[in-house]
């Protein structure tokens, strides 16, 4: 059973699907509401670390998520903006290379036992 902490955290992940549909018509408004739960959405991160430690609910299973739900999020917001002609191609691919980067240094220093 899901902890408040991973709820809070697959919030985050189901953000997505909504954000983009009211980016599937860009219109001014859609394009502040597409914002604005973007915005919620990353604060959940936030939110759902600050619970898990306060309630003594950190998990693997939350320690797992938060960083899947944090790459799901941004890349697929990141994939939807370039598809609109928002942003260049070539800025996604650099932000996504850095997060593969960085989820295998952090699996190498596990591996070597640091925190």
């Amino acid at each position: 059973m899901l902890n408040l902490a991973d709820k809070i955290t697959l919030s985050r992940i189901l953000a997505v699907p909504v954000i983009f549909w009211v980016l599937l018509d860009p219109t001014p408004n859609r394009c502040l509401a597409a914002m604005i739960l973007f915005i919620l959405a990353t604060l959940t991160d936030t939110v759902d670390g600050l619970v898990a430690r306060r309630m003594n609910l950190v998990s693997n299973f939350g320690k797992f998520l938060d960083p899947l739900a944090d790459k799901i999020l941004i890349g697929s917001v990141l994939i939807m903006l370039t598809s609109l002609g928002w942003i260049p191609d070539w800025v996604v691919i650099i932000i996504i290379a850095r997060e593969f980067l960085v989820t295998g240094l952090r699996g190498m220093a596990v591996e070597q036992g640091m925190v």
